[in-house]
Parts: structure tokens; sequence; C-alpha cells
């Protein structure tokens, strides 16, 4: 499988070049980086610090290269995950995007998008996160109003988008549960006098230091709470679930897919 990562200078891009450049079943062919970046036609290897030189370039320009790729990784910018979009739906080209904090209509290009190409779209690509959220649904389905549900997570001072991707998406699981949309039952953050209106989703973020990434779940009953906690010592666990999630596509029909489906879950 011929392979094209976008933004590989970047924290997940590098992580997921080198675990792609160590793979048997993956042939990395080029890395598409931002315009007039420092780093724009040297070696992938080098850019994504692989240890050794690739022998294929980092170019800012995807169109001259998309053609000799089966499937697009993208962990970019919304700005730069939109124009690829674009791009792969043009050369019908599978795409893997783990890019958040898109808006309703801007996911909703991607939903599109799986009529011409498979499209595997996943705010988080670790397997544990994804099993985390077959638990809270259970857990939602099973005690449904019975609990209140507060969902707390925590990431790195650089990240740009609040709340999480991940943490929308177990929103909308446990909003889905309950029978309801996350959009109707979201609160986000309190401050002064605010008692808790029964039936929604509390929402608190932190950023601080280079934490990768912490979720927590928790669901409150009267004299007992259940807590669940996905934490992530690095982000090694996101590139390899990148990496998985391209490879399912390899012999895919257009359609959209998630990890779930990698997972079998």
């Amino acid at each position: 499988m011929k392979v094209i990562v976008v933004g590989p200078r970047g924290k997940m891009g590098k992580l997921i070049t080198q675990v792609a450049a160590a793979r048997d079943d993956m042939e990395l062919v080029a890395g598409i980086g931002p315009k007039d970046r420092e780093y724009i036609g040297k070696d992938l290897g080098t850019v994504a610090m692989v240890g050794r030189e690739l022998g294929v370039p980092v170019t800012d320009d995807l169109e001259s290269v998309i053609d000799v790729c089966d499937v697009i990784i993208d962990f970019s910018t919304k700005e730069m995950a939109m124009d690829v979009l674009s791009l792969a739906i043009s050369h019908k080209k599978a795409l893997v995007c783990g890019t958040t904090g898109f808006t309703e209509d801007e996911m909703q290009r991607f939903m599109d998008a799986s009529k011409v190409i498979p499209m595997l779209y996943a705010a988080n690509t670790s397997k544990l996160v994804n099993i985390m959220n077959k638990l809270l649904e259970l857990v939602a389905t099973t005690l449904k109003d019975e609990i209140d549900i507060e969902i707390l997570e925590m990431h790195d001072q650089w990240k740009k988008d609040a709340p999480s991707g991940t943490s929308r998406e177990m929103g909308e699981i446990l909003a889905h549960a309950l029978g309801k949309e996350l959009k109707d039952v979201a609160v986000y953050g309190r401050e002064g006098v605010s008692p808790r209106e029964p039936g929604t989703i509390g929402y608190h973020s932190l950023r601080a230091g280079n934490i990768p990434s912490s979720h927590t779940v928790f669901f409150g009953g009267m004299g007992e709470r259940l807590e669940i906690t996905h934490h992530s010592y690095n982000w090694e666990c996101f590139a390899r679930g990148a990496c998985d999630c391209a490879a399912f596509l390899a012999d895919k029909e257009p359609g959209f897919y998630t990890i779930k489906d990698v997972l079998n879950l």
C-alpha cells in the first residue's frame, strides 16, 4: 500500500511516518507540508526523524504527487484537511482523517465524500479509547436517567480545540444512547449559580504542559459513582491506530468508515 502523510513535521504526522516506515505492508511515497515551510523539498525520513532517508520528498503540492498513492493519512489542521479532502475526492483516493475541530457542515462534507471514496474519520485512533466508547454506551443504555454524566478531558497546552474531538464523540455516543442529540444536552463548564439540569452532559476541558490525552467520564448516582478513564502516555498509540486504519481501507469500496469497523466493535 502506497501512503502519503499530511503534516509529517507535526506531533502526530511525525509519529505516523515513523510507524508507517517500519511496516512491511506500507510504502511511503510523499509527505505534505504547509506552504513555505523550511523543510519543503527535504527527504521525508529526515523531516519526520525516522533515522534514515526514505528517498521521497516532502512537498507543499499534494496534487503533484497524489496519483501515486493508494491512501492519504491526514492529521493536520482543519483548514488544510478541507483542502486535502477536496483533492482526495477529485482524484478518488482513500482518506484517513484524524484532524478535529470541524463544524457540522464541514463534517457533512466528509460524509458526502464517502459516496465516491473510502473515507475513514476517527477523532481518536487509539484502540483502547474506542473500546472505552463501547463501555460508555453500555452504561448509558443500561442506566439511562438514573445517572448524571460529566466528561473531563485533559490535553497539552498546544491543543487548538476544546472540548476535544474525542470527548465530543464520547458525548454523542452517550447522548444517542439516551435517545437525545448532544447539541441539545451539552453544558460546557459552569460558573456562578448553576444547579445541574437533569439529563444534561457536562463538559470540562483542562489544558496544561504536555499531557498527551486523558478522558474521564463520570456516571454519578445516589450514593455511588462510576468513573471510566483512558490515559495515553504519549501519541504513539494514536499513530499505530492511524496506520491500522489506512491498512483497513486497502481493499474497501467507497463508504464512510470509523475505527469501529477496523476493530469490529
